[in-house]
């Protein structure tokens, strides 16, 4: 097939109308398109679907996203729910997280990448006294994602703990760990402490900051609190610190461990409703958008 000339201006001046070539790509198949875009992400799948609209319609397989989808999604996904094609199904994991292993890690999927992003749930955590009422109080509030959650009532021992395998995650991705939460009356006796924490892989040394509960700095100790890590609001109405990053090289047996203590402080800490800790892909430089409404 002959390659699309320029076209001439008539006006005699020389000028001209480029009109484009066609891509070589518009000549192969359509599947066979679809199965070359499957090896890319999900980020430049949708990218793709710009060139034309050949690629536009080769993107909308199913062929493309269940390549985007982890290999074990069907064992995750409720058989009541029904999705037109696997890219809906993509995006609903990406949009709505799953509860998983008997409602003590919610589970979903990191949009741009398809990476597994998860968060385990204080019925998984150890958290010291959690047990006891008088120290802490499970509570069941709509906003949060599993059916119960602790609130601090009073301690002065404050340490939670998680350990999870990695198996659950990515491999070869770098993670960052958050604490989600919500502070009450500035989380008296807590909130404005440095709290010491670490995250990293069982057996190998692991990352180490501080924290804070609640946001404002105390001008007195400006100084001392520049290296500590504050709160920020989430788009769901709770709050996150991160924690510290690690890679994740390979899923098997690996464990990632986190802790959250603070036992130098001899005064009584109250006011913290935790939601979970979460494991998501570091963030890169590159955050580019990609709506569900994207091909």
């Amino acid at each position: 097939m002959e390659n699309t000339h320029d076209i001439k201006s008539s006006s005699g001046c020389g000028g001209g109308i480029d009109v484009p070539r066609p891509s070589p790509f518009d000549y192969l198949p359509e599947d066979c398109i679809s199965n070359i875009i499957s090896f890319t992400t999900p980020r430049d799948a949708c990218v793709a679907a710009s060139v034309s609209k050949t690629f536009e319609s080769a993107v909308q397989s199913d062929t493309v996203w269940e390549k985007f989808l982890p290999p074990d999604y069907s064992s995750l996904v409720p058989q009541s729910r029904v999705f037109l094609s696997k890219k809906d199904l993509y995006f609903s994991l990406c949009h709505e997280p799953l509860l998983i292993e008997d409602g003590k890690k919610s589970f979903w999927l990191e949009k741009t990448s398809g990476k597994r992003c998860i968060m385990l749930s204080p019925k998984e955590m150890w958290i010291t006294w959690v047990s006891s009422p008088q120290y802490w109080r499970w509570i069941s509030i709509s906003e949060a994602r599993f059916e119960e959650v602790p609130k601090l009532l009073n301690v002065c021992w404050f340490e939670v703990r998680g350990r999870m395998s990695t198996r659950y995650l990515s491999p070869g991705t770098h993670y960052s760990v958050y604490i989600v939460f919500k502070p009450k009356d500035q989380c008296p006796g807590l909130g404005d402490l440095p709290i010491k924490v670490k995250v990293g892989l069982v057996g190998q040394e692991l990352f180490q900051r501080f924290i804070r509960f609640v946001g404002p700095m105390d001008q007195r100790c400006g100084r001392e609190m520049s290296d500590v890590t504050r709160p920020e609001e989430r788009e769901d109405g709770w709050m996150e610190a991160e924690l510290g990053e690690f890679f994740n090289e390979i899923s098997c047996d690996d464990h990632v461990e986190v802790s959250v203590v603070e036992i130098k402080s001899p005064y009584w800490k109250s006011g913290l409703i935790i939601q979970g800790i979460e494991f998501r892909p570091t963030k890169t430089p590159v955050n580019e958008k990609m709506s569900h409404n994207s091909p």
